[in-house]
This record gives C-alpha cells, structure tokens and sequence, in this order.
C-alpha cells in the first residue's frame, strides 16, 4: 500500500501524528468536563498528568529521538519495522486507556501496564543505538537516557500506585512530579539545548555556542532537589531550590547571547519557549514566598502550565514545524498563518496562567479555563490542518 508505505516512511510521522491526535482528543476530554457536557467521574482530571506526560508528549519525543538518536550517533537508521510496532504498541494502548476513562476505570491499569511495556522498549532501542556507537562525545544522548531511565521509574510508580496499599498516594506524587520534572522537562531541556544553539548556528554563522559545560548535570541535581521538595511540601527548601534554578536558567540564557534579531520567525519561536523557563520558576518563587509570609495567595498551577504549555508545548510547536517541513523536502519557513499560531497559543498561554489566579478574586475559574482551553484546541486543531497532512502523506 503506497499510503502507508509513506507514512511510515519515517518515525516522525506516525508518533507526531500520534502525538498531535491524542493531544487534541484529551484536550477535547478536559473541555467537555469543565463545561459539564461530559461525565466521566472526575478520571480524566485525575489521569490528566499521567496523559499529558506518558501518552501525548513522549510520542513526539519518541518520534524525534528515533530520527536524531542514530544521527547524533553515527548509526544505522532504526528500522520500519520496529519502530512501527512500538508505535502500534503506544497507539493502541493510549486507545484502550481513552476507552477506560469513558467506559470503566477498572481496565485501565492494563494499558497503563502496556504503555510501560512500550516506553521499555523505546529506551531499549535508544540505549542500543547509544552503546553501539564509536562516536567520542555522547553527552547529550547521555543525559537523555537517564532522564528517560527516570521516566520509566515514574511510570513504574504509577503502574503500581493503581493497587490500594497505604502509601498509594505517595507513590503517585512520586511518579507525577518525577515523570513531569526530571522525565519530561529533563529531555525537552536536554533536547533544546543541544539544538537551539546549533539551528542558531546554522543560521548565524558568527554566532559562537556559549553553553556551560556542566549544563545537564546542573539542571538535573538541581531537578531532583526540586522534586524532592516538592513532594516533602517544604516551601523553604523549594523556594531555595527554585531561586538557585531561577539564577541558572537566567544566567544560563544570558550566556547564549541568542542573536534574536538575525534569525527567522521559526528560530525565535524557539527562543520564546526558552523564556518561558525563567517565568516559571519566578512564579514558583513567588508562591513559596507567599506561603512562607503567611501572604494568602492561590496560585494553583500556574507554575506548571508556564512550564508544560509556555516551554513544553511552544518548542514542541516549533520543532515539529521544522522536522515536519524538513523532512518532506519542503522549504523549513514560517509563513504567517504558522507566525499567528505561534503568537496566538503565546496569548492562550498568559490566558491559563491568568486563569489560575482568578481563584483570588470574583472571576469566574471555570470560565477562564474553558475559554483557554478552547483556544488551545484551536490552535492545535488549525496547526494540524497544515502540517498533519504533511505527515498523514508522507516524504
């Protein structure tokens, strides 16, 4: 079959896909149950992190790391065949996980169980590919396996969290915050970078790359305190842990020195998502502050959203452009209709965070979350209307 020989040409394209659709369908989900068109007993607020980390990013960050991992590497390409059965193996599971928040809770620890069995084996594959290579410096695909290795701890804590022991919901903050800091926020910062300051490059001849040279180890010790903190609900110690991540990450990107004025819309966007980081952990700041003078403030999760839409969903935006572009021979260019998006889901962004702190006043919470909820369906839903089809057709 032409199609699907096509499609499945390249690991990007079925995982982006993937990824795309099951964003959109649990964004869909969350919609419909704060606008009470939907009744699903509250599952998929309580299974909101578990998908947004486990079902609907991974599979982007699979689709990439398959096509870099043997680049970066030296290695021979992943084959089709493989990489298709992990993808049918994610996207069937993340099906029955759906179907077990609107048919029956009960089911769903099997697909949690198959989807562990998955990324199992994406790290397997990766880790292979990284073993196997002669290549001298591999730094990068160093620091992304171990955060993957902690991902596939935390989906392990949740797994078992499902059976009822007295520390079950431990066990969940364990697995929730170490999946979304160390897992998550720990690739997609591993993978940024590495390739922010190299697209730059590319684009900037004379610009020079000014990274640390510890840069991951710094981010990952200072992420495991974060965590740790978080999960002990010391405001002392995470507001200590924070400030030192908030001094990093600024001086960090000051040392970059990104030439934000001679580059293109596409490279910007990166540059934004980047920005993104610093805001969040000056809110986390604030809140433990706040806490710890007694100030009654409610920040609710605006923290995290700066992190998961501001930084994750930005650069996930912008480098599935560019991958998607680049990897069908098209020209790797934002037009303005791509340029809206990208300042528009800015916008959608302030919106959720503004949303949270309308729990300190007469405005209407659910209202605010619907009405940015609803425009980040759009933006998704538009962005697919370009670029899914891209992918859907193949090189």
């Amino acid at each position: 079959m032409t199609w699907y020989k096509n499609f499945s040409s390249q690991p990007h394209q079925p995982f982006f896909s993937s990824g795309m659709a099951f964003f959109i369908l649990f964004l869909f989900l969350l919609f419909g149950v704060y606008t009470n068109e939907l009744s699903l007993n509250d599952s998929i607020l309580t299974y909101h992190a578990y998908s947004m980390i486990h079902i609907v990013f991974i599979q982007f960050f699979i689709g990439f790391l398959y096509v870099v991992f043997p680049r970066f590497l030296v290695q021979a390409q992943i084959k089709v065949e493989k990489y298709m059965k992990h993808f049918y193996l994610y996207f069937l599971s993340s099906i029955g996980f759906i179907l077990s928040l609107i048919v029956q809770n009960s089911f769903i620890f099997i697909f949690v169980f198959l989807l562990l069995v998955a990324q199992i084996l994406s790290f397997k594959t990766l880790y292979e590919i990284h073993k196997n290579s002669k290549v001298k410096n591999k730094y990068d695909t160093k620091w992304i396996l171990i955060c993957f290795f902690i991902g596939l701890l935390s989906h392990f804590l949740f797994f078992i969290s499902f059976f009822d022991t007295s520390i079950s919901f431990l066990l969940k903050q364990v697995a929730v915050n170490s999946g979304f800091y160390i897992f998550l926020f720990g690739i997609v910062f591993a993978v940024s970078q590495r390739m922010v300051p190299f697209f730059t490059q590319v684009k900037v001849p004379e610009y020079k790359i000014r990274k640390s040279s510890k840069i991951m180890e710094t981010f990952f010790f200072l992420m495991v305190f974060k965590v740790s903190f978080t999960i002990l609900d010391d405001s002392l110690l995470t507001l200590f842990i924070d400030t030192l991540f908030f001094i990093f990450i600024v001086n960090e990107l000051v040392k970059w020195r990104l030439p934000i004025f001679k580059v293109s819309a596409i490279m910007w966007v990166l540059y934004i998502s980047l920005y993104w980081i610093p805001v969040g952990f000056f809110i986390s700041v604030l809140e433990n502050s706040f806490n710890l003078l007694n100030i009654n403030c409610i920040f609710e999760k605006a923290s995290l959203h700066s992190f998961a839409l501001g930084y994750f969903t930005t650069i996930l935006i912008g480098f599935g452009t560019r991958v998607v572009l680049g990897h069908s021979n098209r020209t790797v260019y934002a037009n303005n209709f791509t340029i809206f998006l990208f300042l528009f889901l800015q916008i959608v962004i302030v919106l959720r965070v503004f949303a949270s702190f309308t729990l300190n006043s007469g405005l209407n919470y659910i209202f605010w979350i619907n009405i940015s909820s609803f425009f980040l369906l759009l933006i998704l839903i538009l962005w697919s209307s370009s670029y899914l089809k891209i992918l859907l057709k193949g090189k």
